[in-house]
């Protein structure tokens, strides 16, 4: 019997723009039986996102991170169609309990699938830091439109105004992104250094198969190519 390849694990520098240059050795046999929850607090296991289809699943820092508001408001503009004729499913996970999914998609419009790993199970076993690292060379997320100063008043400002005073979350926790499925495969990966070190919109559905180009500087007009 011929010996299994397992599948190319790709790592996207924003610095550079250079797809493929790290490998990352990534097992979804891992994490696949952690538990995630949706916003009724009902929970399955993390496999069922990515076992029938190729899932784009993206973990962000918190629900209150100015920069993950901004990044997911972003999300919420791919047409649904889009997704469809590529058959791919979007997925948000953010670490913050159940009851803060429905005021989050208020917030930011965001209609697909969400759910929370509140105990950051997924994150951890997954590699995804803890810590910030910022580099002279990073390049801001293209879709965070606040400043560092004035995003961090307005999360401060949401946390005291929400009806718990919580911060949604380990603040320090940073997020990623992961392209899987069908099965077990993985397809991409990326880990945030810090909280603007996004993967572009963009890059990440047409690694996923989406044959059309968003444009997320106004209103998502879409660009043929």
């Amino acid at each position: 019997m011929a010996e299994a390849i397992s599948p190319i694990i790709r790592q996207v520098t924003i610095e550079n723009k250079d797809i493929g240059s790290l490998s990352i050795d990534y097992h979804l046999e891992d994490v696949e039986d952690c538990l995630i929850y949706d916003r009724h607090g009902v929970s399955f296991p993390f496999k069922k996102l990515y076992r029938d289809r190729k899932s784009v699943i993206i973990f962000v820092r918190n629900f209150l991170c100015y920069s993950c508001k901004e990044y997911v408001e972003d999300f919420s503009k791919i047409p649904k169609e889009a997704l469809e004729d590529a058959a791919i499913r979007l997925v948000v996970i953010g670490q913050a309990a159940h009851h803060h999914i429905d005021p989050f998609c208020l917030l930011t419009g965001y209609p697909y699938e969400i759910y929370v790993d509140p105990e950051r199970i997924i994150y951890q076993k997954l590699g995804m830091k803890r810590e910030e690292k910022f580099t002279d060379s990073a390049q801001p997320s293209p879709h965070v439109k606040s400043g560092i100063f004035m995003g961090q008043v307005k999360s401060v400002w949401r946390a005291m105004t929400s009806p718990a005073f919580d911060f949604q979350g380990d603040l320090h926790q940073q997020g990623g992104a992961i392209i899987a499925g069908p099965g077990s495969q993985v397809h991409f990966s990326h880990c945030d250094m810090n909280r603007l070190d996004h993967m572009p919109i963009n890059w990440l559905l047409q690694l996923a198969g989406v044959q059309q180009t968003l444009d997320f500087s106004d209103k998502p007009t879409i660009i043929h190519v």
